[in-house]
């Protein structure tokens, strides 16, 4: 079957091929992790079916006809084929279904991030501007209890309770990220991780940090959530890339 066969039979078919993108450029940054973790993107108003990686596929092979729909309101969807692994159905149906403003949800247990996530103290202080873009804009989750079956997966999206806060560290885990489109949710994931590297090796080197005051970082995450189309840009750039090298993900 051709590709442009593929988009013929295939509904959502933007949405797919932005998240296949994304999925290839995650695992060509190495924020992967073998053939765990997840990205969904909802397809229906209430956000209860969606868009998700099949079962255990490495992301730099994910192609845009790879994705599978799940239906979060319908636990038959773990018996399809390459239905998604009981972690993915918790944790990303758990989000889809109690945290509507979850459009787009991607998961990882990128390595500074997760760094972040194993301190005892896990805020991301304010030190540059790409820590300040998530100024008062993420939760902590303090509350791991093992792997994100059904239950973990509902208790962490009753953590978004702010519509503002759209990063979760999740502790002795990993991050989770969401927002509305897949160009969004995908730029607010890489620029926590470029954060979080730069926190983590400020306090590598032992010196005082230069914190920048609450009201510049509040102004800092103000204007950068206001600057106009870098998510749509970013994305639209990696993928010309993608098409450059002769990439198959919109296969």
């Amino acid at each position: 079957m051709t590709a442009a066969s593929k988009r013929l039979n295939l509904d959502h078919w933007d949405e797919r091929v932005d998240l296949a993108a994304a999925f290839r450029w995650t695992a060509r940054l190495n924020m992967h992790e073998g053939v765990a973790n997840h990205f969904s993107m909802a397809i229906n108003d209430d956000g209860t079916r969606f868009l998700m990686n099949p079962n255990q596929m490495h992301f730099s092979r994910i192609k845009a006809s790879d994705l599978i729909v799940v239906d979060a309101n319908d636990p038959e969807t773990l018996t399809g084929p390459n239905a998604p692994d009981p972690t993915a159905w918790g944790l990303h149906g758990g989000m889809h279904r109690h945290c509507r403003h979850a459009r787009c949800a991607m998961h990882v247990h990128s390595i500074h991030a997760t760094v972040l996530a194993s301190l005892a103290d896990s805020r991301l202080l304010p030190i540059d501007q790409n820590c300040a873009t998530f100024f008062n804009r993420y939760v902590i989750d303090d509350g791991y209890g093992g792997l994100a079956f059904e239950e973990e997966g509902a208790r962490c999206a009753t953590l978004f309770t702010d519509p503002k806060q759209k990063v979760m560290i999740m502790g002795n885990h990993g991050v989770m990220v969401i927002g509305d489109t897949v160009a969004e949710t995908f730029n607010r994931m890489f620029y926590f991780e470029r954060a979080a590297e730069t926190y983590i090796r400020a306090l590598q080197t032992g010196q005082p940090l230069r914190v920048l005051p609450d009201d510049v970082a509040e102004k800092t995450a103000r204007e950068l959530e206001e600057y106009p189309e870098q998510d749509v840009r970013h994305l639209a750039e990696l993928r010309a890339i993608l098409d450059e090298e002769g990439a198959t993900y919109a296969q």
